[in-house]
């Protein structure tokens, strides 16, 4: 969706330009790639399953940026689309979110285990669990995700427990949330 308003805005740029000479045309593909989008924002959504006496956290990014994040701590090219890279993909997330994002309920520190990842075209889901949790008070978060790419970053919480959901912004350099059910 992104891309198409971005070569929406292109063409409409580029139509009321003055006319270039034919060997300075850029085509509007290339310029598309060069775009980045204006802004950058995480959302984590943490929902405790009753049921499971687990918390399920999911938290979506776009896909550039985590590329980008892994590729800077680990100094090796990050596609996350490529198979066969799945392995290093894996550890790479794994070792990120757990510098970079930590739980504690009811006072407790919590242990997140990675799940796996998604990647649609333009962000990446990555999902982690907490089990053996049957109720939960408290919870305090700290998530400094994509912090150490940009200070232009936003991360948003949702927090569900029983049917009651709370969200918080984090603005850099602000990592620290707390809740309370």
């Amino acid at each position: 969706m992104a891309i198409l308003l971005y070569k929406w805005l292109a063409v409409s740029l580029l139509s009321f330009s003055a006319p270039a000479q034919p060997e300075t045309i850029v085509p509007v593909t290339a310029m598309v790639t060069e775009v980045r989008h204006p802004f950058y924002v995480s959302v984590t959504e943490i929902t405790h399953n009753r049921e499971t006496k687990a918390l399920e956290i999911t938290c979506k990014i776009f896909a550039d940026d985590l590329e980008d994040i892994l590729k800077k701590n680990y100094k090796t090219v990050v596609d996350l689309s490529a198979a066969a890279q799945q392995a290093q993909n894996n550890r790479f997330l794994t070792d990120y979110f757990n510098r970079h994002l930590s739980l504690s309920a009811d006072g407790k520190p919590l242990k997140l285990a990675y799940v796996g990842f998604e990647k649609d075209s333009e962000s990446a889901y990555c999902y982690f669990e907490v089990t053996q949790l049957p109720t939960l008070k408290s919870l305090k978060v700290s998530n400094s995700i994509l912090q150490d790419l940009t200070t232009e970053q936003i991360n948003i919480m949702h927090v569900s427990v029983n049917g009651n959901r709370k969200s918080y912004k984090l603005d850099y350099p602000h990592k620290d949330a707390s809740f309370t059910f």
